[in-house]
């Protein structure tokens, strides 16, 4: 009995593991390496045919071209070649060469697709222009962008418009019949569309043809129906993407976009991106981003981005390893990696483990998006933090600023803005939508949909985007969405899709002496040394007037705002305020009596420049600017404090060290300290001073004193200052302080 019972279980267990076992390959993640990883894109290229077609862009296409058939050979499999045509007018022979190699033999595993965007100024693409979309396998066109006229309205050459009509005899493009070619040139040609049954077939077939051709049809014993008129005789021969495909000719299909039409063909969105030099060997640069995003990190990431491209770099990889920091500051390096494009910069997101807060919105920046499978991305809602309280999202009308990023940087790297703003609005509900013509697959909000015209129609949401929860995602999610690439498992094969040789090794741009003394000086500890020290030797500077104590404080005051200039918290501003802030101490000290307007002024000035240039302000995360202002302010303090300490300690030893006591003059006559402590030197007191004197004498005012100015006594004329209130011209005076040549007089 108990063995019979040991056999059942032996044979159950052996059933449930054989049926896991099959399972287990459904069940896998598409990324693993039992499961094998998704198959790849095709190898594609985009190569932008501007106007004039010369032989440079020649050359570009032909390069591209055989660069992408040996790689199709290479990998077996067929390469696209993308051609976006724009208008314009070309010379037939530079066009001729083109139409000739792009069906040729050299580009038999190239499938080569005519791209016609809608220009922005509408004009078509016309003339010889349009003889380069007909010489590839397909065309696609923006539904509202024309295509065709080549003749322009004039007669061609007869040799021109023989080869045209060899190259629609070929039938390279079967949606591009010899027909519609005669009509494209000869604006008196109508073109019709008509359903045909030949003698003893059993199916009819759709066939365009001229009318000469139609009547020609008439004459046979074929069957002919449904007669359809596609070009009037006296028109152009312009067809628009929609009126094509509405009648099956000429564009295999539309695209309102270039997302669009990576999308069609399930090729990444660098596919289509022009390169600077097509065919030119990748110049790769790999920039870390790791840690916290401030401003400090922003600004060295921007001078690592300026060096990189003055070195020639043409591929800019971006290893994102951070939870976020802070929002404007993540905002602004998006933008400054965003620009790129513009320079013809490929910019690439490699995120190993996590990309969270601002760094998501960085890698959103960037052209493409490669994950580990396990990597987290998204979370970009900003968080305020209140003591002995849960986390809680910040108010809506913080986040206005923060989806408009993100939306806005989504859409310029075609990817769903719904998604990116998910990312940053717990409440917005984002759902898989399906065109309604063209079967896209896209993903979108309510609003998005409801405003599409019926265009999109709504599936399920997104599990990610539910309400009360911010989009994170892993590599393979990421990937499905539509966010980024296909994932990667570490830098080799990122090195493969981006086309990085596997022989050379993928350096970062690393920090020189320069850098890390940027990063040392713009610490805590460095501010409260630098701000110390300038303060320190300024006060020894007014008790030993060495100049070398003045040249050190300058020194220190100037490393700090070079240092803080560069690390991006301070402009000309903060200098600005600072050098106002001790011109106003320098009046207070050695021009106006008393501690009053300059004075405070001046202290107040010193001190908004120093806070100022330490910190950046207007920062979305609720109560970060004062987190920030609290620790600047307590190093300040702390600074002043041991000041200070250091001026209480020199007032008492100073003058008695033997080395220090001879840089302190004696007074004549006397001994250079007094019981009650040591003594300023005599022009700094008034005492030995001809001007001595004058103390306690009356005189009269012979200007306004406001609050310097000049008057009588006795029989000198001398140069005064009033001790208080202004003193009008004519009013008696008494001298009451004489410090060194200062003379002040107050109202009899």
């Amino acid at each position: 009995m108990n063995t019979r019972n040991d056999l059942t279980r032996t044979w159950g267990r052996r059933l449930i593991f054989a049926a896991l076992a099959a399972a287990v390959p459904l069940c896998a993640p598409a990324w693993s390496q039992e499961a094998g990883k998704p198959e790849l894109p095709p190898p594609a290229r985009l190569v932008r045919l501007t106007s004039p077609v010369n032989e440079v862009i020649k050359g570009r296409v032909r390069n591209v071209g055989i660069a992408l058939q040996n790689e199709a050979v290479q990998r077996n499999r067929e390469a696209v070649l993308i051609l976006e045509i724009t208008p314009g007018t070309s010379e037939f022979g530079t066009v001729l060469d083109i139409a000739r190699f792009l069906t040729s033999a050299q580009m038999s595993r190239v499938r080569t697709v005519a791209w016609v965007p809608l220009p922005p100024d509408g004009k078509p693409i016309d003339g010889y222009n349009a003889l380069l979309a007909l010489a590839c396998r397909e065309i696609v066109m923006h539904p509202d962008a024309q295509l065709g006229n080549i003749g322009r309205g004039q007669p061609l050459d007869p040799a021109e418009r023989g080869f045209i009509l060899d190259l629609a005899e070929k039938r390279v493009n079967p949606k591009v019949s010899p027909a519609l070619v005669r009509g494209m040139l000869d604006p008196a040609q109508s073109v019709l569309k008509v359903e045909v049954a030949p003698p003893g077939a059993e199916k009819s077939e759709q066939r365009v043809v001229t009318q000469e051709e139609f009547q020609d049809l008439r004459q046979t014993r074929a069957e002919i129906g449904n007669v359809q008129t596609i070009k009037e005789a006296g028109t152009s021969g312009l067809f628009s993407g929609q009126q094509a495909r509405g009648w099956d000719v000429l564009a295999t299909q539309t695209a309102d976009s270039a997302s669009d039409l990576a999308d069609r063909y399930g090729l990444p969105a660098s596919a289509l991106r022009e390169e600077a030099v097509a065919g030119d060997e990748r110049k790769v640069r790999l920039i870390h981003i790791d840690g916290e995003i401030n401003p400090l990190l922003e600004s060295f990431i921007e001078r690592q981005i300026d060096r990189a491209v003055k070195e020639g770099a043409n591929v800019i990889v971006f290893e994102i390893d951070s939870p976020g920091g802070f929002l404007i500051t993540s905002k602004q390096l998006a933008n400054t990696i965003a620009d790129l494009e513009a320079k013809d910069v490929r910019t690439v997101a490699y995120i190993p483990r996590e990309a969270k807060s601002g760094a998501a919105m960085i890698a959103l920046a960037c052209d493409e998006i490669y994950l580990n499978p396990r990597a987290t991305f998204g979370d970009a809602a900003p968080i305020e933090v209140r003591p002995g309280q849960a986390a809680e999202n910040v108010p809506h009308k913080v986040l206005s600023d923060l989806r408009e990023t993100l939306e806005s940087l989504a859409k310029r790297k075609n990817r769903p803005p719904a998604l990116a703003e998910a990312m940053a609005d717990k409440d917005l509900v984002v759902y898989q939508v399906t065109h309604a013509k063209t079967g896209r697959v896209w993903y979108m909000s309510e609003h998005e949909i409801e405003n599409s015209n019926n265009e999109w129609t709504k599936g399920q949401s997104v599990w990610e985007a539910r309400p009360g929860f911010v989009l994170t995602v892993d590599g393979v999610r990421a990937h499905e969405l539509k966010l980024a690439e296909p994932p990667v498992a570490d830098i080799d094969e990122l090195k493969q899709r981006v086309g990085v040789p596997a022989e050379v090794e993928l350096l970062p741009v690393k920090r020189n002496w320069m850098d890390d003394l940027i990063f040392w000086l713009n610490t805590y500890q460095a501010m409260f040394l630098l701000v110390f020290l300038g303060i320190v030797f300024i006060y020894l500077e007014l008790h030993l007037t060495t100049g070398l104590l003045g040249i050190l404080s300058v020194l220190c005051f100037s490393l700090f705002f070079w240092s803080r200039f560069m690390g991006g918290t301070a402009g000309l501003l903060e200098l600005i305020l600072f050098l106002i802030g001790l011109g106003c101490l320098a009046m207070e000290i050695f021009v106006v009596p008393g501690f009053g307007v300059f004075g405070v002024s001046g202290g107040l000035l010193v001190v908004a420049s120093i806070v100022m240039a330490s910190q950046t302000f207007g920062n979305l995360e609720p109560d970060a600017d004062f987190s920030t202002l609290s620790r600047t302010m307590g190093t300040l303090g702390a600074s002043v404090l041991s000041v200070i300490v250091v001026a209480a300690f020199a007032s008492r030893f100073l003058p008695h060290m033997p080395v220090f006591s001879r840089m302190v003059l004696q007074p004549p006559g006397g001994d250079a300290y007094h019981a009650d402590g040591p003594r300023l030197r005599p022009e700094l007191t008034g005492e030995g001073s001809p001007r001595k004197a004058l103390l306690g004498k009356a005189g009269t005012a012979v200007s306004a004193l406001r609050p310097a100015g000049k008057a009588q006594i006795g029989e000198n004329y001398v140069d005064v200052v009033s001790d208080g209130p202004f003193i009008p011209q004519g009013t008696p005076v008494e001298v009451v302080a004489v410090r060194g040549n200062l003379v002040v007089v107050r109202e009899a």
